[in-house]
């Protein structure tokens, strides 16, 4: 009898932990810093219609909290330097960084804040997903949300022989919800950015 009450408590226990979200007993939240010598954050935007100019931030750092397990992201925070910008063209990109683009004397900083991570399907071991955020440029926070792709879980195998993740992602904003309308009404340049990023990060 008494064992019977035990199994009983068990029961009502695990129902509750399961109302409640909590994973399974091996489940466990690692924190993750994004190797600065595998971060590309590339973009590309439309030129007066004949092509598009593609581009760099070359300074960005990041980490995050995830857990494997469960698929589940905590908590996400990448910064990029916006006077890293690079577009292999100097008067370009010293454009690029003032007043009329990410005026970067004043906003030195973009960040993009993770809020959640809802996996998709897997392809050949591979785990797709979305990505949501909010990204702060020029002063403004908005949402975004970036298709993820999770290509690799394994220890590195040289150098530092750590656990890493290999991460694609991409995403389109339009610039002018961040107030950056330089050249849209005239169609110099296209309101459209595409956004790309490829990364390694490694488990701490």
């Amino acid at each position: 009898m008494e064992s019977s009450k035990r199994y009983s408590h068990l029961l009502a226990a695990a129902a509750l932990a399961g109302a409640f979200g909590a994973g399974p007993a091996w489940a466990e939240t690692r924190s993750y810093t994004i190797d600065p010598d595998h971060f590309a954050i590339a973009f590309h935007v439309n030129h007066i219609g004949y092509s598009d100019v593609i581009g760099m931030f070359l300074k960005a750092n990041g980490r995050f909290e995830y857990d494997e397990a469960t698929r589940t992201l905590k908590s996400g925070r990448v910064v990029v330097a916006a006077e890293s910008v690079f577009s292999n063209h100097n008067a370009r990109d010293r454009h690029v960084r003032d007043s009329d683009f990410l005026d970067a004397a004043k906003h030195p900083e973009i960040v993009f804040e993770a809020t959640a991570f809802e996996p998709g399907a897997e392809d050949g071991g591979r785990l797709a997903g979305k990505l949501s955020g909010q990204l702060t440029l020029l002063g403004q926070t908005h949402p975004v949300v970036l298709d993820v792709s999770l290509n690799k879980a394994a220890a590195y195998p040289f150098g530092h022989r750590k656990h890493t993740l290999g991460i694609s992602a991409r995403t389109t904003i339009q610039r002018s919800q961040w107030g950056m309308n330089y050249g849209i009404d005239r169609g110099m340049v296209g309101d459209d950015v595409v956004l790309k990023f490829e990364l390694e990060a490694i488990r701490d």
